[in-house]
């Protein structure tokens, strides 16, 4: 993640939504030429009658729009746009490898959910979805900036994880 624009390149940045407004927004933003990316997650909800896939948004409120300085005018008064995400006044800037990865993690993982690193506390059960460890569940013993100290139970160890946000799901 990168802060700022760079001389009239189109870059990736993150557009924040009214609620439920992501795919609204995602559509008006390529009818208007805008290049944009609403990264979806498939998901069954079970109802008392029935059991239903549904496609829904990784993010809340968030989607992404390449867009060049020129065109950020256009994407913040688009309809249903609250704001673009930045730091200091500047729009945070995703690189195209994040983007490539977001569309690897919705692809491949049909249970993948955003978690907030500020969201786990120690005792916390989780699921690692990727890497060696992959369906491992264990405790949240200690949360250290974007490493976890993890007990896996399973495997009567304790390991430290490098977290990314999508590494980790809380389990209910």
């Amino acid at each position: 993640m990168i802060i700022g624009f760079k001389k009239n390149i189109a870059q990736w940045m993150v557009v924040y939504t009214r609620s439920n407004f992501e795919r609204k927004v995602d559509k008006n933003l390529k009818e208007q030429g805008i290049i944009s990316y609403c990264p979806l997650i498939t998901s069954r909800n079970q109802w008392a009658d029935r059991v239903k896939t549904i496609e829904k948004p990784f993010f809340s409120s968030y989607l992404f729009v390449k867009a060049s300085p020129l065109e950020v005018n256009k994407v913040r008064y688009s309809s249903g746009v609250i704001n673009l995400l930045s730091n200091d006044g500047k729009p945070v800037i995703i690189t195209e490898d994040e983007i490539e990865q977001i569309r690897l993690i919705t692809k491949n993982y049909a249970d993948a959910e955003v978690v907030s690193l500020k969201s786990l506390k120690v005792g916390d059960k989780v699921k690692i979805t990727d890497g060696l460890l992959l369906n491992q569940e264990g405790f949240v013993n200690k949360v250290m900036g974007t490493k976890v100290l993890m007990i896996i139970e399973q495997l009567d160890c304790a390991v430290v994880v490098k977290v990314k946000q999508l590494a980790l799901n809380v389990a209910s």
